[in-house]
């Protein structure tokens, strides 16, 4: 018997350590809601996936429990239209309280310094759009009195001084905590369904680089990281057509030197059919490209066509060794240094591609191979 009471200890910790639960809990206290349901759902990039419910206690008390890899977004529901967002991390142990008849707006949140940030953009945009829609009922009730002209022009800067101080707010917030997923949710933030409050790209960059590269498995993330990728593609054809609408073309000029040394200009190029090809010597996919181009060129160079190639390579030996094996005989120009001003201007993002310019130099098409090139070629020349 003497042995009982140490052992009894022992069991007593190792019962503890097992039951003690290794990921999140959430728990708390709604009031007002004896009998009623609370649901925990998981909020994904388009839509919140349902995970537990409970019936709240006779005092409003509850409690859920969760396993997550990284910060992940979750509502706390009591209804579709009564509900708060978390940011719940791997091991935090969140307290929730409030009550039932406005809980969406006045809540407590302890435990979780990334859903105190997500309460604190919701509570911001939300006064925001009070401050929006009180104006706009103004503008709308007093759209017939004879002053309304004069009002209208004082309560349009308001709304927008407003909306400047909350873009100026949402923007500051993401620069301060690119780390933080509470960042993702200010960066998808709406003054109304087509006007996103965030609109620096430069913002979106920086947090969407900073959380691929703590969080990169993240659904939020990763759809976050493809939303900026798409943008900067979209900046840079912006930029495009602006050069194009500028300078009356829509085929930016290329100077750049030859085998020889010598510049040759794709502006000299006058009456003719272009194709505009940037490859390297050192990429295979281009010098498979080559052997089609060779083809194409004794088909077509007496009707009209030349070929432009660009080369983004670095190693000129090799560029020159890859000239004379792949037996390119058509304009072959790069300066060595990756010809970056011209992968910039035609906004190239990979090797090989090419432009089709019609004898006006206007750009027809675009990355067009096999068939699909010797047909458009073929149209243009005729």
């Amino acid at each position: 018997m003497k042995n009982t009471f140490p052992i009894l200890i022992i069991l007593a910790v190792l019962a503890s350590a097992c039951s003690k639960h290794k990921g999140f809990v959430i728990s708390g206290k709604i009031t007002n809601t004896e009998g009623k349901y609370l649901y925990l759902d998981e909020l994904k990039v388009a839509s919140s996936v349902p995970v537990d419910s409970v019936m709240l206690k006779k005092d409003g008390t509850f409690k859920f429990q969760g396993k997550e890899s990284y910060p992940n977004f979750y509502l706390l529901r009591l209804s579709e239209n009564n509900f708060v967002t978390l940011l719940v991390d791997t091991t935090e142990r969140i307290s929730v309280s409030g009550d039932a008849a406005n809980f969406s707006r006045d809540y407590t949140v302890e435990g979780s310094p990334g859903s105190l940030l997500v309460q604190e953009l919701n509570q911001t945009l939300t006064n925001t759009k009070h401050k929006l829609d009180s104006i706009q009922s103004r503008i709308k009730a007093f759209r017939n009195r004879d002053d309304f002209s004069i009002q209208k022009v004082k309560w349009d800067q308001e709304l927008a001084d407003i909306k400047k101080s909350q873009i100026r707010y949402s923007t500051n917030f993401v620069q301060k905590h690119p780390f933080s997923m509470s960042s993702v949710l200010a960066l998808y933030q709406k003054f109304d369904d087509s006007n996103y409050v965030v609109q620096d790209l430069q913002s979106l960059k920086i947090a969407a680089s900073a959380l691929n590269s703590f969080y990169p498995k993240s659904e939020h993330v990763k759809a976050l990281y493809a939303n900026t990728q798409r943008l900067m593609q979209d900046e840079k054809n912006s930029k495009l057509q602006e050069f194009i609408a500028k300078n009356g073309v829509n085929s930016p000029d290329i100077i750049l030197p030859n085998y020889n040394g010598r510049d040759v200009s794709l502006s000299s190029l006058n009456s003719k059919v272009i194709l505009i090809q940037f490859w390297s010597a050192l990429d295979r996919t281009s010098r498979i490209q080559n052997e089609a181009l060779v083809d194409l060129y004794a088909k077509y160079k007496s009707k009209g066509l030349e070929i432009y190639q660009v080369s983004i390579d670095t190693d000129r030996s090799a560029w020159l060794k890859a000239i004379e094996d792949d037996k390119l005989i058509w304009i072959n120009v790069g300066d060595m240094k990756g010809s970056n001003s011209a992968v910039n201007a035609y906004n190239v993002q990979s090797i090989p591609s090419n432009y089709i310019l019609d004898k006006e130099k206007n750009i027809v098409a675009r990355n067009l191979q096999g068939p699909g090139l010797d047909q458009a070629i073929g149209k243009l020349v005729k």
